[in-house]
């Protein structure tokens, strides 16, 4: 396993929080508009960022 300095696994870490950050978000934009087609995008968007999230996690593991 690849061994990481503390700046780079703070780094590691404020990006998760942001993804985290960036899913909930556009999961509640989904949740609370009305109109289909933002719904489909900002579901589309939260999945990307979800996405982000794991390829990041899975490499600190």
């Amino acid at each position: 396993m690849i061994q990481l300095t503390t700046k780079e696994l703070a780094v590691l870490t404020e990006q998760l929080s942001g993804e985290q950050s960036l899913v909930a978000k556009y999961n509640r934009l989904a949740c609370e508009t009305q109109d289909e087609t933002l719904r489909m995008k900002f579901t589309e968007i939260a999945q990307r960022h979800q996405s982000h999230y794991d390829t990041m996690f899975a490499y600190l593991r």
